[in-house]
């Protein structure tokens, strides 16, 4: 409780581990709240939690609700889990994917990730999840990062060709971004214009700074 109360002065750090994916990751108390960060960035339960509960804003909570399947490729902390479970109140199926096992047992242990129903955590690789899942879903959560940086392979036709395969008809996918620098908004721009008419994309750019969000909803 102490460490809590002070952390409304300044940051308080009560964990600090490295992984194979990641050089640092810190458990800090901030303003009263427990938080994940990477070396550079926030992971969890801080300024990227506010990113993606905009997103799921924009997409609308009771539409969500009334999922059934969602799967959430980037787990980190768990945060956007949270906010499914006790704010939207989501009570479908929730597939998290997570490459990094040290992250999921911080998340475990400082946040209370694996005490939710019907959530399965999955350590893996994004990529290779979705080539062999055979489940439909109806929301896609797009949020991988290995600290500040993207990996390519999320904007390349073929990723892009089979997460679009996996989302059912009315069913929407939110991808958030990071833009530092001129070659990310092309690059971003790039990735809007891959969705054909048979798409509604939206692009809501500077989320918390630096963060650009993808609303993508499949018509058809």
């Amino acid at each position: 409780m102490v460490k809590r109360l002070l952390s409304f002065l300044l940051p308080i750090k009560i964990h600090e581990k490295k992984s194979k994916y990641n050089k640092n990751l810190e458990i800090t108390w901030n303003n009263g709240y427990l938080v994940l960060d990477s070396e550079n960035t926030n992971y969890s339960f801080g300024s990227l939690q506010r990113v993606l509960k905009k997103g799921l804003k924009y997409i609308g909570y009771e539409r969500i609700k009334n999922f059934k399947s969602i799967l959430v490729l980037g787990v980190a902390g768990g945060s956007v889990i949270e906010t499914l479970k006790k704010e939207i109140k989501f009570e479908g199926k929730i597939t998290g994917v997570e490459i990094d096992a040290t992250v999921v047992d911080l998340a475990n242990k400082y946040f209370g990730l694996n005490k939710y129903d019907n959530v399965e955590i999955i350590i893996d690789d994004a990529f290779e999840y979705v080539l062999k899942t055979k489940e439909k879903y109806d929301l896609i959560v797009i949020d991988i990062f290995q600290d500040t940086v993207m990996p390519n392979f999320l904007f390349e036709d073929f990723f892009i060709n089979r997460i679009n395969f996996l989302l059912n008809i009315n069913g929407f996918i939110l991808f958030n971004t990071m833009v530092l620098e001129f070659n990310d908004r092309r690059r971003n721009a790039i990735y809007k214009s891959k969705f054909e008419s048979n798409y509604s994309v939206r692009l809501y750019p500077k989320i918390e700074e630096h963060n650009e969000l993808f609303t993508i909803k499949k018509l058809s």
